[in-house]
């Protein structure tokens, strides 16, 4: 489904058997009849996506922010948290945590285990989507608008109060999008576009996932996509290091001053093992 400058919906065909299209993307195209086909894809600002050793799964294309929800309960497992702010920040795409739920006793705790983020300079919010709404809105608007945002994070989280509280028109979108694609002859993906009011910015809603492989990232990376180890680069004895065992290494002397946490270097070993496995 592509959308003119207009605001027109029209049914399009790629070229060819396989797509790489994504939601977020820019075309070229022609109409054919009452459809059209895509001729070219345009270039990409940015892509994030996942891979695993066996197929990528992009999220969304030309972002201007990405918005992580988690929550006290269920409770959010750290590595997929960092594995998402990874890829968005190899792909330059700036990364916001919203905490939701916070009217839940379990808040506390869920503020602890975001606190070295915090720290590194990751944006926090917090939301109580269902107990206050106003305030969220509040919260959330200014943060949105203008912006093209895909807000991504576990099932059970939120996201689909934060999409329906943020724009109440969300169902009304969905059903011209099915009513233009003929609902039964045609698919689509589950990721979906909504337009903020007065078309002011767009929030994309992906759905939950359980996996999130960094595949397209090489092992010797990954110490510069994660802030708090950043920070220590330059200062380690050994050019290549791998900062978990080397002698005179500048990130395990910032994680003995307490500038990384345990559960962080727990996250980058665990990474750095799937990262140098070999690839067939």
């Amino acid at each position: 489904m592509i959308e003119t400058p207009e605001g027109r919906r029209v049914l399009c065909h790629s070229r060819g058997k396989k797509s790489d299209l994504v939601v977020g993307d820019h075309v070229r195209w022609q109409p054919t009849g009452d459809e059209g086909v895509i001729d070219a894809l345009l270039p990409r600002r940015n892509l994030l996506f996942r891979q695993d050793d066996w197929r990528t799964k992009s999220f969304a294309a030309n972002l201007d922010q990405l918005l992580i929800l988690v929550a006290p309960e269920p409770v959010f497992g750290e590595s997929q948290l960092s594995r998402a702010l990874i890829a968005a920040s190899a792909a330059g795409i700036p990364a916001i945590i919203g905490l939701n739920k916070i009217d839940l006793p379990s808040a506390a705790t869920a503020r602890e285990r975001l606190a070295p983020y915090l720290a590194m300079g990751t944006a926090v919010i917090e939301l109580a989507l269902k107990r206050e709404p106003a305030v969220a809105l509040g919260i959330l608007q200014p943060m949105l608008a203008g912006r093209t945002t895909l807000v991504l994070g576990p099932s059970g989280m939120g996201k689909s109060t934060l999409v329906n509280l943020v724009v109440p028109s969300a169902e009304a979108q969905v059903g011209e999008i099915s009513q233009a694609l003929n609902t039964g002859r045609h698919t689509t993906t589950s990721t979906r576009w909504y337009w903020l009011a007065g078309r002011q910015g767009a929030l994309i809603d992906s759905p939950g996932f359980q996996e999130f492989g960094l595949r397209q990232i090489a092992a010797e990376q990954l110490a510069g996509l994660m802030p708090d180890f950043a920070a220590a680069l330059g200062h380690c004895r050994f050019h290549n290091c791998s900062h978990r065992h080397e002698p005179g290494c500048g990130v395990r002397e910032a994680e003995a001053g307490g500038a990384i946490t345990p559960s962080r270097r727990r996250i980058y070993d665990e990474l750095f093992e799937e990262l140098s496995q070999k690839r067939w």
